[in-house]
């Protein structure tokens, strides 16, 4: 199963922290995990083996849509920070519709992760 994991900059620690949390789980042989740029570097720095698409600004969350739309990625962990602006909100909204129009869950923090 492919999952997505993406965290905007004053949430990558806490996704780091998630990621260490459930390492268990998320290394297994039929677990691939894709990511935007950054957040797929620092997961890679604690031993993740990631593919990583462009940094969300850049056009990766477009990109992590695009594949949530032809099926390919069945789940996308997104921590979102509330209380900061992002120039590509518009992106953001685009995946989190596309999440929901093909039933694809989408965590937006560690609780719902």
């Amino acid at each position: 199963m492919e999952i997505a994991i993406i965290a905007h900059d004053g949430k990558k620690a806490d996704m780091v922290q998630f990621l260490n949390k459930n390492k268990t789980i998320l290394l297994r042989e039929d677990i691939k995990i894709i990511a935007t740029g950054t957040t797929g570097s620092k997961a890679e720095s604690v031993g993740f083996k990631v593919k990583k698409m462009l940094s969300g600004p850049q056009g990766g969350d477009a990109q992590i849509a695009g594949r949530v739309a032809e099926g390919k990625t069945k789940m996308v962990l997104f921590f979102k920070d509330p209380l900061s602006s992002h120039a590509h909100e518009s992106d953001v909204s685009m995946l989190v519709r596309v999440c929901d129009v093909h039933n694809v869950p989408l965590a937006t923090n560690e609780a719902s992760a």
